[in-house]
């Protein structure tokens, strides 16, 4: 039997059309109560990335949130909202502020649910502690944002789930899984340990370019997806995004590893047709290798040749020390008001640009890269 990927047209956050097309997306695939038991507890994880208005899309629309919370009410749940936003070294961002600017405090007191954060914990195979939410509920239900990033290419419904790491080991985990294959393995660690029971994602306004952030682009992709396999769901964003779904690595391990469907012939898309919603590809990040036309043996083997560091852009820089807090490997200081590299120290995470409020970390690339059009 295929796995089910319904995709729905839903071209504003207006809250009536974006419960329609929810109801709708959830609908082709058995309705709420397919996936979630009634009167359950029931655990809702947007994408809440950093303190910025929804008009930005670099977090997840508090309108879907609020949908998902309206069906979730029809079954007579429980529900508790959370993320657990960027936690930069020993600076960790206000949550009452990324839930304050992203819109999600607001709706979850106008729909009175619990807002919590993440900030207990609990090991899981002796790698890395998630929130002790995840034991407190019933179910998972994910709403992550469809946007590119600058390490994974992709960071959609796999992806969402290291917001549930607790606390600075976000840090260590960057530090100790700096490579895309080891960070994409350990994401797959995370999604083995805590699978979401419905996964709904906010494609209305995506990311593209250096996202996942302030220096990614705006795309209008007009789209909602649900489903409950993680892997299926981004191999169908993978689709939208004009590259194949196994150049996805989380989905290429999970599926490996028998956590879910990356074989496009394997799964069944519900509502919008497949040439439908693939157009214009995606403008991928400046450190993706998937934009070259050389063989992937050749990039192998020019791979240490072939760099990517992060810059500033001292035009949009505003000093506020993000990049530094950011910094895993605390290669970045700041001489008077001007930020300065260590790249002896650098592990290309670009962990600065996603922390950078105002777009300023910018990709610097070898000549190699330039040469080959990387």
């Amino acid at each position: 039997m295929k796995t089910k990927v319904s995709v729905i047209k839903c071209d504003n956050y207006e809250p009536q059309a974006v419960l329609a097309s929810l109801r709708r997306a959830i609908d082709l695939l058995g309705g709420i109560s397919s996936f979630i038991k009634p009167q359950s507890r029931v655990l809702v994880k947007p994408n809440l990335l950093m303190a910025k208005a929804p008009e930005f899309a670099i977090t997840t629309h508090p309108e879907i949130v609020r949908a998902v919370i309206k069906l979730l009410k029809e079954i007579n749940c429980k529900i508790y909202v959370g993320d657990g936003p960027s936690v930069w070294g020993y600076q960790i961002e206000n949550v009452g502020q990324v839930y304050e600017q992203t819109g999600i405090k607001k709706v979850c007191s106008e729909e009175n649910v619990e807002l919590v954060e993440f900030n207990k914990r609990r090991w899981r195979e002796k790698k890395f502690p998630l929130t002790i939410w995840l034991d407190e509920c019933d179910y998972l239900v994910s709403i992550p944002k469809f946007k590119t990033h600058d390490l994974t290419t992709l960071t959609g419904a796999v992806k969402n789930l290291f917001g549930l790491v607790s606390g600075t080991y976000k840090t260590e985990l960057h530090k100790k899984y700096f490579d895309t294959g080891d960070f994409s393995g350990v994401l797959v660690d995370i999604y083995e340990q805590a699978k979401p029971a419905l996964t709904v994602v906010d494609g209305i306004l995506a990311i593209e370019g250096d996202g996942p952030a302030t220096s990614g682009k705006i795309r209008k992709t007009d789209l909602l997806l649900a489903g409950s396999d993680c892997v299926a769901i981004d191999s169908i964003l993978a689709l939208i995004m004009g590259i194949k779904p196994q150049d996805i690595l989380t989905s290429k391990y999970a599926a490996e590893r028998g956590l879910g469907i990356s074989d496009v012939n394997s799964i069944e898309i519900l509502g919008e047709k497949l040439e439908s919603i693939t157009g214009k590809p995606f403008l991928l990040p400046s450190t993706s290798s998937l934009k070259s036309k050389i063989p992937k043996p050749v990039l192998k083997l020019a791979k240490k040749m072939i760099k990517y560091l992060p810059c500033v852009e001292r035009d949009h820089c505003i000093a506020c020390a993000a990049c530094i807090d950011a910094c895993p490997t605390k290669a970045i200081s700041m001489k008077g008001e001007r930020i300065i590299f260590d790249y002896s120290k650098c592990l290309s995470c670009f962990c600065c640009m996603e922390a950078c409020p105002s777009a300023a970390i910018k990709v610097k690339k070898s000549l190699l890269a330039k040469i080959i059009g990387l």
